[in-house]
C-alpha cells in the first residue's frame, strides 16, 4: 500500500507565548517528524506556500493552529472542519489604560466613560473583539455592562503597529480608556505615557478575564485527525514536552518570548511576571471548556460569527490524553530527565 502520509505538516501560532513557538524555536517539531520524511513548516514563514490567511480560516488540512479563540470560533462557525484538541490559559497582562490623573481607579469608574473600540480591515476583527470583551469583563466586575459606557469607534489601521491608534486616541483626549494586553502593549503604553487604571489579570473571577487568548485553543483539521491520528498525538506530545521544558528554563523562555512577541526583555518581564514559565500546558477540562463556551456566546451576540459553535461537541479530548502518555518517550524530554 502506498504511503499516504502528508509531505508537510504546517503549524501556525499567534505572536504570543505558546508551546508551539517554544517547540519551533528549539527544533523539536522538525526533529520529531524527520524520520517520517515529513517537513514541519511554519505558516508564518510560508513564502510562496499556503496563504497566510489560513491562520484565520483554517482550511488547510495539515495545519495545526495554536492561537486566539476569536478566529478559531469564527472559522468553525463558517464551516472549517476543525476539532478542538487543547486549551491553554496564559495570563497576558490584560489591562485598561488611562491618562494620568483621569480619575480611573477601578471598574466602577468606567461608567459613562469613552472606551476605545478599534475596527481593522481584516477577515475577522479580533482586535475589536478583544476590546469589547476586555471592557465587558471590567464593567461586569462592577455590576455594569457595555451599555453603561460610551463605545467610541476608532480606525485601528490609522497608525501602523499594535495598539498605536488606540493609544494615540487616548493621548489626544478622544477616548478615556483603552484595553491592551501583552508585552508589546507594555512598551507602547510607556511611550504614550499611559497608566494602568484596571489590572484585569487581578480580577478574582476568571469569567471576567476571558478574552481572545484566555483560553487559547489548539485546533486541527478533522481530516488530519481521521487519517493520521498518530501525527496529531505526536505533535501534541511535543507541545506538552515543550511546556514541561519551559518550567525548568525560565531564562531561555524569556528570550524565546521576546523573539515570538517582537518585544524587548523589559516588556516580557513586565507583561508576564513571576511564574509565567509554568502556564503553557494544554488541557481540555470542564472549566476551560465552559469559559470558552461563554466566549462563544459573547462573540455571537456581538456579531463576530453567526452559526453557533457547540464547544463540547467541537472538543476531542482523546489526542491530548494519548499525547500525555507519549511525552516521557520524546528524545528531548529523555535528555532532560536521563
Amino acid at each position: 500500500m502506498a504511503d499516504t502520509r502528508p509531505a508537510d505538516l504546517w503549524f501556525t501560532r499567534c505572536p504570543v507565548p505558546t508551546a508551539t513557538g517554544i517547540a519551533a524555536d528549539q527544533g523539536w517539531l522538525a526533529a520529531e517528524f524527520a524520520a517520517d520524511g515529513i517537513a514541519v513548516r511554519s505558516l508564518q514563514d510560508a513564502g510562496a506556500g499556503p496563504d497566510r490567511g489560513e491562520h484565520f480560516r483554517h482550511r488547510l488540512p495539515t495545519l495545526v493552529r495554536e492561537g486566539g479563540n476569536v478566529p478559531a470560533l469564527w472559522a468553525r462557525s463558517t464551516g472549517a472542519p476543525t476539532r478542538l484538541v487543547g486549551l491553554t490559559w496564559f495570563e497576558e497582562r490584560q489591562v485598561v489604560l488611562a491618562r494620568p490623573g483621569a480619575g480611573l481607579h477601578g471598574p466602577h469608574d468606567l461608567k459613562g466613560r469613552r472606551l476605545a473600540v478599534p475596527r481593522r480591515a481584516i477577515e475577522i476583527d479580533f482586535w475589536r473583539a478583544m476590546a469589547l470583551r476586555g471592557f465587558d469583563g471590567a464593567l461586569r466586575q462592577a455590576g455594569l455592562t457595555l451599555a453603561d459606557a460610551e463605545l467610541v469607534e476608532l480606525d485601528g489601521d490609522a497608525l501602523p503597529g499594535q495598539w498605536e491608534a488606540e493609544l494615540a486616541a487616548l493621548r489626544d483626549g478622544r477616548v478615556d480608556a483603552v484595553y491592551t494586553k501583552g508585552s508589546v502593549a507594555v512598551e507602547t503604553a510607556a511611550r504614550y505615557g499611559a497608566e494602568v487604571a484596571i489590572d484585569l489579570d487581578a480580577l478574582p473571577d476568571r469569567r471576567w478575564r476571558v478574552n481572545n487568548g484566555t483560553p487559547r485553543p489548539i485546533t486541527v483539521d478533522q481530516r488530519l485527525l481521521d487519517e493520521h491520528p498518530d501525527l496529531v498525538v505526536r505533535f501534541l506530545a511535543v507541545l506538552l514536552g515543550a511546556a514541561d521544558w519551559a518550567r525548568a528554563h525560565p531564562g531561555d523562555l524569556a528570550r524565546i518570548l521576546a523573539d515570538e512577541t517582537g518585544s524587548g526583555a523589559e516588556g516580557v518581564a513586565r507583561a508576564y511576571g513571576d511564574g509565567f514559565h509554568r502556564e503553557l500546558h494544554a488541557a481540555l477540562d470542564a472549566d476551560r471548556l465552559d469559559l470558552l463556551a461563554g466566549q462563544e456566546e459573547f462573540l455571537r451576540r456581538h456579531g463576530f460569527h453567526d452559526a453557533p459553535v457547540d464547544v463540547s461537541a467541537w472538543a476531542d479530548p482523546a489526542p491530548l490524553a494519548a499525547a500525555r502518555d507519549l511525552v516521557p518517550r520524546l528524545a528531548f524530554v529523555a535528555q532532560e530527565h536521563p
